[in-house]
C-alpha cells in the first residue's frame, strides 16, 4: 500500500500556490520544481476550542496543508463546553510553524504543534495558551526540547540571582506552558490519531 502526501509548491506569482501529489513509502524525498524536499511528520493537538470555532480551525489547517481536513472532535473534560482533537500530519519541513500561525487567528484556543527532525532541519514544538501567548523551541529526535547556546549565554549575562536564573530557565523550557496544558493532555488519554496530509 502506498501513501500519497500533499506537498505545497509556491507559485511564481504572489498569493498563488499549488499542491503536488507525490508517493511516499520508503522514499524520503519528493521532487517538484526541479528541487528535492524532505518529508517529515508531526502532531497537531487542539486541546480546547469552542464548538463554533471548530469548522474554522479545520478550514485553516486545510488551507495550510492544501487539502480538506476533518479533525473529528470530542468533548474536552478539562474545560466544560469545549472540544478537542489530536491528529498526526506528514508534510514538508517547516509546516508546524505555518499550522501554528494559522491557528493563532483564534486567541481563545489552546493548542500545540510538533514537528519531528528531518534531514537538515531541527524538530520543533510550538505551544499556545491564551494568557501566555506562544512558546516555540527546537526539539530533538527523542522529543527533548533544545535550548541554544546563545539563549543560555544571554540569560546568564542578565540574571543577578539564583532565583532569577531559575525563572529564566523555566521560561526557556516552557515550564509554565507545560503546566497549563498538562491537564488538557491527560484528558486526551490514548485517543486514536489519524493522518493529515496523506491518504491511503
Amino acid at each position: 500500500m502506498s501513501h500519497v502526501a500533499h506537498v505545497r509548491q509556491k507559485g511564481l506569482k504572489a498569493g498563488k500556490s499549488t499542491a503536488a501529489r507525490v508517493h511516499v513509502g520508503k522514499v524520503h524525498y519528493v521532487d517538484f520544481a526541479g528541487r528535492c524536499a524532505v518529508l517529515t511528520k508531526g502532531v497537531i493537538s487542539v486541546h480546547s476550542s469552542p464548538p463554533a470555532v471548530c469548522p474554522h480551525v479545520e478550514w485553516a489547517i486545510g488551507r495550510v496543508l492544501g487539502t480538506t481536513v476533518k479533525l473529528g472532535w470530542e468533548p474536552q473534560s478539562a474545560e466544560a463546553g469545549t472540544l478537542r482533537s489530536t491528529r498526526s500530519w506528514r508534510e514538508a519541513p517547516g509546516m508546524a510553524a505555518e499550522i501554528a500561525a494559522a491557528l493563532r487567528q483564534w486567541p481563545m484556543l489552546r493548542f500545540e504543534v510538533t514537528e519531528q527532525p528531518s534531514e537538515g532541519c531541527d524538530g520543533e514544538r510550538i505551544m499556545y495558551v491564551p494568557h501566555l501567548g506562544v512558546y516555540r523551541a527546537a526539539m530533538s529526535a527523542s522529543g527533548d526540547l533544545m535550548v541554544t547556546e546563545d539563549r543560555i549565554r544571554a540569560l546568564l549575562a542578565t540574571t543577578t540571582s539564583s532565583e532569577a536564573l531559575r525563572s529564566g530557565l523555566d521560561k526557556l523550557l516552557g515550564t509554565e506552558w507545560d503546566r497549563e496544558l498538562e491537564p488538557y493532555r491527560l484528558a486526551c488519554g490514548q485517543a486514536e490519531q489519524s493522518w493529515l496530509g496523506q491518504v491511503s
